[in-house]
């Protein structure tokens, strides 16, 4: 650690504080406006909803009844639990027959895996628009396929990290006393992965349950719709936009992830880091 940074502590708590507003700020700024009429959000977003321009829980429940946001909620639900699931499964498996198995095809599978994180999204989402009509992807459960191609790269490379730590000792012992091998990856490798499992859910799920374009290019929007989509939905003809329920709506999209990250956040840190030490 700097000898300054040691000898300053104060000094980086005041900065660091400043920084955390900073990020804060906009949250509170939302939910300050979703308390308030529309004329007065334009007029001056950074007041206070007092005297005539509190609504109370007007904006909110006209944006819940103009969005059925409950019902996009229910979709948002599905959508990232099942994606988060599937990706937490799939790819700890992959990573560890990777490690383990070591040849020349694990080599290439994980450089592969490296570069799906680097290839922009634009590059194939016209393509996978097609080609999700095409295979029946466009629903809330052919989007977990569409989100485990997408979110496979960073899960594998953190994932592999981690097996790499694991002493190979522990699955020799085990297999010795004839534990089969789905029993030695769900006994004993699991459980030492569960801070990287967990750091990984955290990331993946505030990435999807926020995300806006795939579902749009994906999805069969007659039918179904992510929160993100139908808040959407509140923007009228020529720009005009119902900020107020807007706002409202808004909040209620962000408390659920807000509340997620602040249960399991401590973990992120720690899955991470495992997922450093070795690579």
């Amino acid at each position: 650690m700097n000898t300054e940074t040691v000898k300053h502590p104060r000094l980086w708590t005041v900065f660091f504080s400043l920084v955390s507003i900073v990020w804060v700020f906009p949250i509170v700024l939302v939910l300050i406006n979703s308390f308030k009429q529309k004329a007065y959000i334009s007029k001056d977003a950074f007041s206070l909803p007092t005297g005539k321009a509190f609504v109370g829980l007007e904006n909110y429940v006209r944006g819940v009844e103009t969005t059925d946001l409950f019902a996009s909620f229910g979709w948002t639900v599905v959508t990232t639990v099942g994606s988060v699931l599937l990706i937490l499964l799939c790819t700890s498996m992959c990573a560890w027959w990777i490690v383990r198995v070591n040849n020349w095809a694990a080599k290439t599978l994980y450089v592969l895996f490296l570069f799906n994180m680097i290839v922009p999204f634009q590059m194939v989402m016209f393509t996978l628009s097609k080609l999700a009509d095409m295979l029946g992807l466009n629903t809330p459960w052919g989007l977990w396929v569409v989100y485990l191609g997408f979110g496979a790269g960073l899960a594998v490379f953190i994932f592999t990290g981690v097996v790499k730590g694991i002493p190979v000792e522990l699955e020799e012992s085990a297999m010795i006393d004839g534990a089969s091998v789905p029993r030695i990856f769900f006994q004993i490798v699991v459980p030492i992965m569960r801070p990287s499992i967990i750091s990984v859910a955290i990331l993946q799920a505030m990435w999807i349950w926020n995300d806006y374009l795939l579902p749009y290019l994906t999805l069969d929007l007659r039918r179904f719709k992510t929160m993100s989509i139908a808040i959407q939905y509140l923007k009228g003809g020529y720009g005009s936009v119902d900020m107020g329920a807007m706002m409202a709506c808004l909040v209620l999209a962000i408390i659920p992830i807000i509340v997620f990250y602040m249960l399991c956040q401590k973990h992120i840190i720690k899955g991470v880091m495992a997922g450093a030490v070795k690579g």
